[in-house]
């Protein structure tokens, strides 16, 4: 499926910028077992992917885990020394820029993760430059996903209509809140058939190289 161009493309950031969604769900899988709760890497994605740390920790003890007061703190400082070791960039998400450059498309990123976690991971894969003044970050805005306020923050920063928007996500709260806030959402599924995506309106995909092509960009001018 194909839409018409947009105005602005939102872009989340893990799993859909950076290939960081393993390397945190791994740094988080381990940590957990510490505290009683064993999940393998892929499982830890399913069940927290794209949440607030907050939300993970309420849902890990109530799967049977015993953190402490201060874990957030603890699993973000894990996470952080992990992925300052280096991320990769998503295959093909230069491409997708460049083209983004080419057609006179505005774009940003918005995230539930931290200013300082997307400097960090942006930074190692070559991006932080780009989206340094354009970065929306849940802890700064005091909005999450799946509440949709992040992304209409960073629409109406741009004076873009939410309906001339496209949202790239990877994880169910970011479809959620890209359907709420009534933007058109692109669901990377990398890791899996992205059913659970499909399931919340997002049109899925599985290459970064197939979305220049499915936001028409590809096409010339309009």
């Amino acid at each position: 499926m194909q839409i018409d161009r947009p105005q602005l493309v939102i872009f989340d950031c893990d799993g859909v910028l950076v290939d960081s969604e393993l390397i945190s769900n791994g740094v988080l899988s381990g940590n957990l077992a510490q505290y009683g709760l064993n999940l393998s890497t892929l499982e830890c994605m399913r069940h927290f992917m794209g949440g607030r740390m907050v939300d993970v920790a309420a849902k890990a003890n109530e799967m049977g885990a015993s953190l402490p007061q201060d874990w957030v703190s603890e699993i973000y400082g894990e996470i952080h020394t992990r992925l300052e070791q280096g991320v990769p960039a998503v295959e093909g998400i230069h491409d997708v820029i460049e083209h983004l450059d080419a057609a006179g498309v505005d774009h940003c990123v918005a995230s539930n993760g931290s200013e300082m976690k997307m400097s960090i991971t942006l930074g190692h894969a070559g991006l932080w430059e780009r989206f340094s003044k354009v970065a929306f970050s849940a802890h700064t805005h005091g909005v999450a996903k799946p509440d949709p306020g992040l992304f209409q923050i960073a629409a109406d920063s741009f004076g873009v209509p939410h309906a001339n928007c496209v949202v790239v996500e990877d994880s169910v709260p970011g479809t959620i809140a890209a359907r709420r806030a009534g933007m058109h959402c692109f669901g990377y599924a990398a890791h899996d058939d992205g059913s659970e995506l499909a399931a919340e309106g997002a049109i899925v995909f599985s290459d970064m190289k197939e979305l220049a092509g499915l936001i028409n960009l590809k096409r010339g001018t309009h």
